[in-house]
């Protein structure tokens, strides 16, 4: 069955209007506070279902009796794309309830994955899943500006949460974000899909096995060109909603590739951003974001990341002995990857689709079996913590020295 109706992403709307931030200042700064600028009050609103959204024909079978209940938050294109269509695969999750604003769009969706009537929820009366014995965790699925408000609620109904990257807008909601997750005595996982995606899995173990030597150079690129839209049409354009650019949405995977490739934390960050002038795609955010990372063992990152350049989506790692080129190297599908060590080898370690089920059942089997979260709110804070310094780099035109924890010196 495939639904063909008007669409937008079930994202947020503005209930107290702001202009533009001032540029040097949003990149130097993460909070409304910190600017001295009136933040935009968000709340999440239902839109309507996204164009062409496949659903099941029939409802999903039973789990086992162990597996866990997720309750999906935001019903937009990527969870019903992506994600929610692939717990057919996972072996210990299952959509137990959904949460939207547009109640009409709730009914077709839960009809379609068997979600009862009693566990079809609004934003409004979210709360009332603390009672809910069916669900053990929310998935957040909403843009990046509500993660932290809504994985507040989330602990604060007793639930754990699998919550989408990046996992805030600043390290100090971040922090908070952490802490409701301690008090809660419930697990947090940011939803850091290439940790469970067989290239890059495979890449890491070359990697650590010095496939290519002693690593000189990793370079990443993740680019793609937005169509014409504002902020208020787009919610990755809003500085409330996304961010400061690219970086926190795309260009994130760069930040990700370069650490778990190098097996570092960098010792000093240097930036640069762009923003053309009159483009009404970039009256909040930048266009572009480059950045140049040192490692501890002399090893550079070289990070490159638009929304207004043609597609890329690309790995390489330069050693002293050959080079990894991962390209596609973190889509949902098809990624490609080649180790040259003097003959060239294409590898093919898995199915990359595999990535989005064992991301689910590794939260369940945490929550089961109360192991340790791979991708967790401290990796979500450390990689936040560095968009800080590169966004504090590219508006005060200097270096960065960094502590191992992510965090400035100085």
């Amino acid at each position: 069955m495939v639904i063909a109706t008007p669409s937008r992403r079930d994202v947020l709307q503005f209930t107290a209007g702001a202009g533009a931030l001032p540029w040097l200042a949003a990149c130097a700064s993460a909070t409304g506070d910190e600017l001295g600028v009136e933040m935009p009050e968000l709340r999440a609103v239902g839109q309507p279902m996204p164009q062409g959204v496949p659903l099941p024909e029939t409802p999903p079978l039973a789990k086992s009796e162990d597996s866990v209940g997720f309750a999906i938050v935001g019903l937009g294109d990527y969870a019903l794309r992506q994600m929610m269509p692939r717990f057919v695969n996972a072996r210990r999750a299952h959509i137990a309830a959904v949460v939207t604003g547009n109640a009409e769009k709730g009914d077709i969706i839960g009809a379609a994955y068997g979600v009862p009537e009693d566990a079809r929820y609004s934003y409004e009366n979210f709360a009332e899943i603390a009672e809910d014995d069916r669900v053990d965790a929310v998935y957040i699925v909403l843009p990046s500006g509500l993660h932290m408000e809504w994985t507040e609620k989330a602990f604060a109904a007793g639930k754990h949460v699998l919550c989408e990257k990046p996992m805030a807008l600043s390290s100090a909601e971040c922090e908070r974000m952490i802490a409701a997750a301690e008090q809660a005595h419930r697990k947090l996982m940011i939803a850091y899909r290439c940790h469970f995606e067989p290239f890059n899995l495979r890449a890491m173990e070359l990697m650590r096995a010095q496939a290519v030597g002693d690593i000189r150079v990793i370079r990443t690129d993740q680019h793609y060109r937005a169509g014409p839209a504002t902020p208020a049409q787009n919610w990755r354009l809003s500085r409330a909603l996304g961010g400061q650019g690219p970086l926190e949405d795309y260009g994130i995977y760069g930040v990700q590739s370069a650490l778990y490739l190098s097996g570092e934390m960098p010792e000093s960050i240097v930036a640069r951003a762009y923003r053309p002038k009159d483009d009404p795609r970039f009256s909040e955010i930048a266009a572009y974001v480059g950045t140049l990372m040192q490692f501890p063992s002399g090893a550079v990152a070289q990070l490159s990341t638009s929304y207004d350049s043609a597609g890329s989506n690309r790995a390489v790692v330069r050693g002293t002995g050959g080079t990894l080129t991962m390209s596609p190297a973190t889509s949902y599908t098809g990624n490609r990857m080649t180790l040259d060590t003097g003959t060239a080898e294409i590898l093919e370690p898995g199915d990359p689709t595999v990535q989005f089920a064992g991301q689910l059942d590794h939260l369940a089997d945490a929550i089961r079996d109360d192991i340790a979260v791979r991708t967790s709110g401290e990796m979500g804070l450390r990689d936040v913590r560095l968009m800080e310094a590169i966004y504090l780099s590219a508006a005060e035109d200097r270096i960065i020295s960094m502590n191992p924890d992510g965090t400035m010196k100085g």
